[in-house]
């Protein structure tokens, strides 16, 4: 393999004790992007490790699909529209690694004839000469372009021999980006589908790009032991940027600074590490540009999002018995969940930034200096007085509840009080009957001070409450979704 191969393969793969990749690791990412018989817009993944591709691929497969399309029967598609728009979604992910567009965007296929339906036995070519091969792989008649859709018809294709048949070619804009990708959608489909995309995005962001970002160099995006998708990767996929942190902005720990997110991301990303108090993803991920999230679990991902928003009269909170009762849908509101942030949700982003470890409560010596950063009165006769409100009974502490109650009693987030979602969870295994399809349900989000309506205790559940602390989730089916 040439020196660019290898260089793709240590970032993807890393450099395992054993000397290569397992088998039946590699094995499980040589899926291609295929739609689920049962769900139209639903894409099925076989086996665990690749949803960290699948999944935010989906995710903008779901906004293109939600909120691009003037058809209102979104889970209904012909299969030319499953074409177009997986393709045009995998084209957007491509133009936002692309770090620069003067340096063109590169596509990974398989080289003329190498594709593992063909029987004949392939030849042993480097990445760096088929690169120069005249014809690219999408020229091929269309009967030589149909690569089989079973990810389990590659067992036969080894990790050496996938990296061996490789073609690379660069296109200059981005118009010539979404034709070629258009017309290797039978690629995108077939057996190493997905691999072939991933090496395209990363080929395209550049490989001395990603190391620079990645917090540690040596970590593979692709966990040579387990599988997984590293966070590196799924932030390369759903912000162009192979940052390993999920917070806002950077930050420096003793004297190192650590890289995070800079700006609102089309789909967001929450995660049940978050309530275990692991980690705390920021504002930018946690409210994205459109109401779709990837959730993580600690092996796997899957998608929660919602079409459209459902509103109750304020004046009214939805009760157990009556949550399904007097809603009426409000599409020129859909995007209310994804709004900017209100005064209250801003205050408490900023008290929460005063309590690193998520207690839900500060120290009073605190309570002057988040004042002061929510441009709040401040003066120590003032701050004092607020004290003594808060913290009657002198316990040293202040409470975020009562705090929010203090400034901001009136305070409605445009938040609706009840909303309906849907859950993705691609791996047939996780679904009930193993059909992959999506889970409807209604979302309830009630304030601090509201009675606890209480549903389930799910991790499902426990993610979601990372970014909205009470809410209560009303599934159409018996069993709740699994984020595993």
């Amino acid at each position: 393999m040439s020196e660019l191969n290898k260089d793709v393969v240590d970032l993807v793969w890393g450099r395992p004790s054993g000397g290569g990749v397992s088998a039946s690791i590699f094995r499980r990412w040589t899926q291609g992007f295929v739609f689920s018989e049962y769900e139209q817009t639903a894409l099925e993944q076989f086996e665990g490790g690749p949803c960290a591709v699948i999944a935010p691929v989906q995710a903008f497969l779901l906004k293109n699909i939600l909120f691009s399309r003037e058809s209102s029967n979104w889970r209904q598609i012909l299969e030319e529209e499953q074409k177009t728009v997986l393709c045009s979604t995998l084209s957007e992910i491509l133009e936002s690694a692309c770090a620069s567009p003067s340096t063109g965007f590169c596509i990974v296929t398989w080289a003329k004839g190498q594709s593992p339906h063909t029987s004949k036995a392939p030849k042993t070519q480097t990445q760096s000469q088929t690169q120069d091969m005249p014809e690219p792989e999408s020229s091929q008649p269309p009967e030589e372009q149909q690569p089989c859709l079973a990810a389990l018809t590659a067992e036969d294709l080894s990790f050496e021999r996938f990296h061996s048949v490789l073609h690379k070619r660069t296109v200059l804009s981005v118009s010539d980006l979404r034709e070629e990708v258009l017309s290797l959608y039978h690629s995108w489909r077939g057996c190493c589908g997905v691999l072939l995309f991933l090496y395209s995005v990363i080929l395209t962001k550049g490989i001395e790009n990603i190391r620079n970002e990645i917090q540690d160099p040596t970590e593979p995006l692709i966990d040579p032991v387990h599988g997984h998708g590293s966070q590196s990767l799924v932030n390369l996929l759903v912000t162009g940027h192979a940052v390993s942190n999920v917070w806002d902005g950077d930050r420096e720990c003793s004297g190192m600074k650590l890289h995070g997110i800079h700006k609102q991301a089309s789909v967001g990303f929450l995660t049940l590490m978050e309530s275990l108090r692991y980690c705390k993803v920021g504002t930018f991920l946690k409210s994205p540009k459109f109401p779709i999230w990837i959730l993580g679990s600690e092996t796997h991902l899957s998608v929660f999002f919602t079409k459209a928003s459902l509103i109750h009269s304020k004046s009214k909170k939805p009760s157990h018995n009556s949550t399904l009762c007097n809603i009426s849908w409000s599409p020129q509101q859909e995007m209310m969940l994804v709004g900017p942030e209100s005064p209250s949700e801003q205050a408490r982003r900023v008290f929460q930034s005063f309590d690193p470890e998520d207690n839900g409560f500060i120290p009073e010596s605190l309570l002057e200096d988040v004042m002061k950063a929510l441009d709040l009165v401040s003066e120590p006769e003032y701050v004092s007085l607020v004290k003594s409100k808060l913290d009657p009974e002198n316990l040293g502490i202040i409470l975020l509840g009562p705090f929010l109650l203090e400034f901001f009693p009136d305070q409605d987030s445009g938040i609706p009080d009840s909303f309906p979602v849907y859950h993705y969870n691609g791996l047939k295994q996780s679904n009930h009957k193993e059909r992959v399809e999506y889970v409807d349900g209604t979302a309830l989000v009630l304030g601090f001070e509201d009675p606890m309506v209480r549903t389930d205790d799910t991790p499902v559940k426990r993610c979601l409450q990372t970014k909205w602390p009470y809410i209560e989730l009303l599934w159409t089916t018996n069993r709740s979704p699994s984020l595993n």
